[in-house]
């Protein structure tokens, strides 16, 4: 097994998770987010019945490799047609319920990857 070391200092990390709530940097926020290592920003889909292909493109101006969204509390997939501006700009997307996102989000930053977290409040 080959170790390597974190590359976590000052990025925004998940800390903690719940019902309605995540935690980055022991802070709470509620409400859909996108996060990166370097920002926090509130995403305008209150939930998945409102998501639309401009929510996802937004996500373009962060130029991920890896997008993971984080669909609330149960596994949902969203049609590909709203996430089809990430794909054709040759960025994954990797669909999972919330708590999962944050587990995976933090992991994929540990290797230094550039990932963005889209998450849905509810």
């Amino acid at each position: 097994m080959k170790l390597h070391e974190a590359k976590t200092a000052g990025a925004n990390l998940f800390t903690a998770h719940g019902a309605g709530y995540v935690e980055i940097n022991r802070e709470r926020h509620e409400g859909s987010l996108i996060v990166s290592a370097d920002s926090i920003t509130p995403w305008a889909p209150a939930n998945f019945a409102a998501l639309e292909e401009a929510h996802f493109a937004q996500l373009l101006a962060l130029q991920p490799e890896l997008v993971i969204f984080g669909s609330g509390p149960t596994l949902r997939f969203p049609h590909p047609r709203l996430s089809a501006a990430l794909t054709n700009a040759g960025i994954g997307v990797e669909v999972m319920d919330t708590s999962a996102a944050c587990r995976t989000y933090n992991i994929l930053l540990a290797e230094d990857r550039k990932v963005v977290a889209a998450l849905l409040g509810s």
